[in-house]
């Protein structure tokens, strides 16, 4: 069982993560914050438009009183890269995300149902490996 380890910046509010989403050979990076919180992978919409995985929603979207973010729609990215694995047609959530985040994507416990993940604070580091 081969295990990665992935540094993060422990004086953050958050576990910051780089995750990338491949289309057609071009890979993009985008900033996820870990929310165990989350049942699911969310991706911002404007993001998603932005690599061409959608076009714009015809109405607009409101985000709740009290959320900082909108899940309305599901989407299959063909190649997802986190902490060092690489994911198949992985099963997102599209959201609307408040414009004052700074993120792009929130990577939730559909990561900790794929592979077994260990959160070390101490040393910044989140080790996964294969279930």
């Amino acid at each position: 069982m081969q295990a990665t380890e992935t540094s993060f910046d422990t004086t953050r509010h958050h576990i910051h993560l780089e995750v990338t989403v491949v289309k057609n050979d071009t890979e993009y990076s985008v900033d996820a914050i870990l929310d165990t919180g989350a049942p699911i992978t969310e991706f911002s919409d404007q993001f998603l438009v932005f690599t061409g995985f959608m076009d714009l929603p015809e109405n607009d979207i409101k985000i709740r009183q009290g959320l900082q973010s909108q899940k309305y729609n599901r989407l299959l990215l063909p190649e997802t890269k986190i902490c060092g694995h690489t994911l198949k047609n992985f099963n997102i959530c599209v959201s609307r995300f408040e414009d004052t985040w700074g993120i792009d994507a929130l990577i939730g416990l559909d990561l900790f149902r794929l592979f077994k993940v260990e959160i070390d604070y101490s040393s910044g580091k989140i080790i996964t490996s294969q279930l």
